[in-house]
């Protein structure tokens, strides 16, 4: 898989160390630095015009940039492993040789610990230190498939094409570590066989079936988590599903994406698909672009296309599958990357399209569009990437017939968009439909806006600075004619995961790596975990599994409707959802991200509002036609406090409103217990020594 770090290997494991390129108030890192946390993670950095701040819409740690030369490239130490004395392990570091270690430790598989074994990879989620002379590493097992470059080198190599193609591909490289928002490392040989579905017979292929078809209203799914019940499961997918014979035989594939493993990616076609054309969208350059072309290289079906990011510190955060069939096509727009742990033990959304059948021979342009105009839009969308290489499936969306898509797209491209082209993308194009499309509603403005997300960016010193002015207005736009004072008593509730959420994870603390609250972005805006709500998906079956899902609401005072949900990419970033430059008259977006957003409305309800599912086991059609909100409902405040009675107009400071103690040295430092974890939200790049999470381990970040 692509990387943008260089790898050191020794008798401890495999170590990461790259630079830094990292724009902030401080733009040279003091080298005795916290070093950042596993899993990888891509940073998203946004300079805005009237100040020099980070924006992270999904985080790379600093010290693991782009290969970024200057003053800010910054290696970083590495975060210490400990585990159980005697455990064979020749050679252990001291505490201060570790701590002084140079690199960054990848995630192995968080579930288990094993005996140490050098061809693994280090997990930063380490055992508890114990009371002695002798200390092992603890190592953690990856869960992720064998290598699989030897096998496919038997298939007849050729060229890696990348469309456009302007120069050569640089030559054989030496792996290094992909940047991502999660673990993206390339499978160790010694890897334990990851966790796949189970072969399926006949009758319960055709019980999966019946549910998708009963699932078919909205086309919302959630994918396959391991570790929770069967029935929590039923109606889920996992990426082979997805392109399973069962939805269509494929003749060509489009995959976009942020984080990319080429080998996983094509063992979950099925063997009668592998060789068919793919094509793949990706944000890469530089040395991670190069290593992106390695690992393609073995496959002579698999085509590179490079998305245009000209607006610094964007990153193509889209994650779509295009999928031509004999029979017809589908998009499928989804959260998460195509690396294996996305797909294992996060709750993850789905957006499923019919199929669409090919329109006759000679049909118009205009044939086959949707009452939401999501033809164009597709289209619109593909076409901003200025791509040569997207011209075919241009084509492919023009020869079918999509009108029974009832979803809107609501995409992001990088550019500073005037005039009617702001009004396509981002917040703004959200608000557009929403004021032209939804219906109004009595008592709107005790309606709250519910978002949820896995990653924060910059927002600014107060609330007004974007969050509750530009964004919040857009989100709170429902039909014409509202008043703009009766916006500003909205509430709105921001569902992120507290610490203990991480640590009682099905992942424990790696899973933290996933959800990149970063300190120094959390120090700049202390008023905003006024707003914040914990993880709980009871109704799933998945508090347990960390939500890398996004996804944005308007409920009803009572939590029983909806007026509208949008499941998208876009995390809490302004480079996401864009930011209004110039008095308004242009929109700034730095990132790539797509999403849908579904009304009542194309949905046929008279009513403008959606009922909301308390239970997804239920069979009866009042619960088909509800609307499957895949976390608890009301979201409950990190005081304790449910929605209704929290406070949503807290003029949040740092002794008032931010958990106290948070930004105490010690606690920073791990020397002092951050007391009340439930109440604190996940910060990725502080330690955790005080409580072990479900594994055992400890978060040590050096």
């Amino acid at each position: 898989m692509s990387a943008g770090a260089s790898k050191r290997q020794s008798q401890h494991g495999r170590w990461t160390v790259s630079s830094s390129d990292e724009e902030d108030a401080e733009p040279v890192r003091r080298k005795g630095g916290p070093a950042l946390l596993t899993q990888p993670v891509r940073r998203d950095y946004v300079s805005d015009s009237d100040d020099t701040v980070v924006d992270e819409g999904e985080f790379e740690p600093s010290g693991l940039g782009r290969g970024v030369s200057g003053a800010g490239q910054q290696s970083q130490k590495a975060a210490g492993l400990s585990g159980p004395s005697g455990s064979g392990h020749s050679g252990q570091p001291s505490p201060s040789s570790r701590a002084s270690t140079t690199g960054k430790i990848t995630v192995g598989n968080p579930l288990k610990t094993e005996a140490p074994d050098p061809a693994r990879e280090p997990s930063p989620a380490v055992k508890r230190i114990r009371p002695t002379s002798e200390l092992g590493w603890g190592v953690s097992s990856s869960d992720e498939e064998p290598d699989s470059k030897t096998e496919a080198r038997r298939v007849m190599e050729g060229p890696v094409k990348e469309e456009p193609a302007k120069e050569h591909s640089p030559g054989p490289r030496k792996k290094k570590q992909r940047l991502g928002e999660s673990d993206c490392r390339r499978p160790s040989s010694s890897s334990e066989a990851p966790w796949q579905p189970k072969p399926e017979t006949a009758s319960e292929t055709l019980d999966r079936w019946d549910i998708l078809e009963k699932a078919k209203t909205y086309s919302f799914y959630l994918t396959k988590v391991s570790g929770i019940s069967a029935k929590d499961n039923r109606g889920a997918l996992h990426i082979k599903d997805i392109l399973s014979p069962l939805f269509g035989t494929i003749k060509a594939s489009a995959q976009f994406n942020y984080c990319i493993d080429i080998p996983w990616l094509m063992k979950q076609y099925p063997d009668e698909f592998r060789m068919k054309p793919l094509l793949i969208v990706h944000g890469e350059h530089r040395l991670s672009k190069a290593e992106l072309h390695e690992d393609a290289h073995p496959y002579p079906n698999v085509r590179l296309c490079q998305a245009k990011l000209e607006i610094a510190y964007g990153t193509h955060h889209t994650k779509m599958m295009l999928l031509l069939y004999d029979e017809g096509f589908r998009v499928v727009i989804h959260t998460s990357n195509l690396i294996h742990d996305d797909w294992h033990q996060k709750t993850q959304g789905i957006w499923l399209s019919p199929l669409y059948p090919r329109l006759p021979e000679g049909s118009s342009e205009t044939a086959g569009e949707s009452v939401t105009n999501f033809k164009r839009d597709l289209i619109d969308y593909l076409t901003s990437y200025r791509s040569a290489g997207l011209s075919e499936w241009i084509a492919h969306i023009k020869q079918h017939d999509l009108s029974e898509t009832r979803v809107y797209l609501i995409g992001s491209t990088p550019g500073r968009h005037q005039g009617n082209e702001k009004q396509k993308w981002g917040h703004l194009k959200l608000r557009k439909i929403l004021s032209d499309c939804a219906s109004p509603v009595a008592n709107q403005e005790s309606w709250p806006l519910i978002g949820q997300f896995s990653s924060i960016g910059s927002l600014g010193a107060d609330k007004t600075k974007w969050l509750c002015s530009e964004f919040k207005e857009s989100l709170t736009a429902l039909g014409q004619g509202q008043r703009f004072l009766s916006r500003q008593q909205v509430p709105l509730r921001l569902v992120y995961p507290t610490v203990d959420n991480v640590r009682t994870s099905l992942e424990g603390y790696p899973a933290g790596g996933s959800l990149p609250y970063a300190i120094v972005t959390a120090q700049k805006q202390p008023w905003l975990p006024s707003f914040f709500s914990r993880w709980s998906a009871e109704v799933t079956g998945r508090s347990r599994a960390m939500p890398h899902i996004k996804t944005y609401m308007r409920a009803s005072p009572d939590f029983a409707e909806l007026a509208w949900f949008v499941v998208t990419s876009a995390n809490l970033s302004k480079a996401a959802w864009g930011t209004l430059e110039k008095n308004g008259i242009q929109l700034m977006i730095r990132s790539y991200e797509l999403g849908v957003l579904y009304l009542p409305e194309a949905f046929g309800m008279r009513s403008g509002r959606f009922s909301v599912r308390r239970s997804q086991q239920s069979d009866c059609k009042a619960s088909e036609m509800s609307f499957p909100v895949p976390y608890d409902l009301p979201p409950q405040h990190y005081s304790g406090k449910g929605l209704q009675s929290a406070s949503p107009t807290c003029e949040a400071s740092l002794n008032t409103c931010a958990p106290k103690g948070l930004w105490d040295p010690l606690v920073l430092r791990g020397m002092s217990p951050l007391v009340g974890v439930q109440n604190r939200p996940w910060i990725w790049n502080i330690p955790y020594l005080h409580a072990p999470d479900t594994n055992g381990n400890v978060w040590a970040p050096s």
